[in-house]
């Protein structure tokens, strides 16, 4: 993927992550319009950042998914990379019953979403030249955190998504490009504080390096990804296992 000249569509470019990859690819040179479901936000957003575009788009709308998709390559034609960035984590008891609407509200977001945005955009980036597809995956995709399981399947099966989807594309102009983050200091699952998740402008300086440094990467891994990544590989699964348990 290349780190400038582009037009970039973030649905979930509201906060964390999202909204901070949204400033980082603005100031590298980049076009960003960033989607969320608070228009109020979104025009905070835009106030307090010139040149960000913005529209509302909840992603668990299969409708919405389609009519916004469709408005964005209108208004902006050019758009050449998506980020799937919107998701959902969420704590689980799976002792009692209740928990199954959390889950399918998982699902919804986490899985769906970006496979409806995908089946909304494939045409339109297989006719732009250096597109890419991103998806959004987690270290807790190699070794689960048994508090939030259905989180971590659906982080696995975008793991697999993206895999799989990446060979269908091999002959297109799109790349399919997987960020795998590890816990990161924003309000996803209340770790904004938490000292042992890394720090946002950590995880997003290493991120935009290793994306201009390795323009052909399938995976961008920040080093401390590794620990879950490698996990299983290098022999240490259950001690990681124990280790993130011990959240529960």
């Amino acid at each position: 993927m290349k780190i400038s000249g582009n037009t970039v569509f973030i649905p979930g470019g509201t906060s964390g992550i999202g909204l901070g990859l949204a400033l980082r690819l603005q100031a590298a040179g980049n076009t960003v319009v960033v989607a969320g479901r608070r228009a109020a936000l979104l025009d905070e957003i835009v106030r307090d950042h010139p040149g960000i575009e913005s529209i509302v788009l909840d992603t668990t709308d299969p409708e919405a998914v389609v009519a916004v998709s469709r408005e964005v390559q209108r208004r902006w034609p050019e758009t050449n990379v998506v980020v799937a960035m919107a998701g959902i984590m969420l704590p689980e008891d799976v002792t009692t019953a209740a928990f199954v609407e959390t889950a399918e509200a998982t699902v919804t977001t986490n899985l769906l979403g970006p496979i409806r945005l995908l089946a909304a955009w494939t045409e339109h980036l297989q006719a732009r030249p250096a597109a890419a597809f991103v998806t959004v995956s987690s270290g807790l995709a190699s070794v689960p955190l048994p508090l939030t399981p259905t989180y971590n399947a659906t982080k696995a099966a975008i793991h697999s998504l993206s895999e799989g989807i990446r060979v269908q594309f091999a002959d297109t102009s799109v790349q399919i490009v997987e960020l795998v983050p590890p816990a990161v200091q924003t309000t996803l699952l209340g770790q904004q504080d938490d000292p042992s998740a890394m720090p946002l402008d950590e995880y997003l300086d290493e991120t935009m390096l290793l994306l201009e440094s390795q323009p052909d990467a399938h995976e961008i891994l920040v080093e401390r990804v590794g620990f879950l990544r490698h996990a299983e590989a290098e022999g240490r699964y259950a001690d990681v296992l124990a280790l993130l348990s011990g959240r529960h």
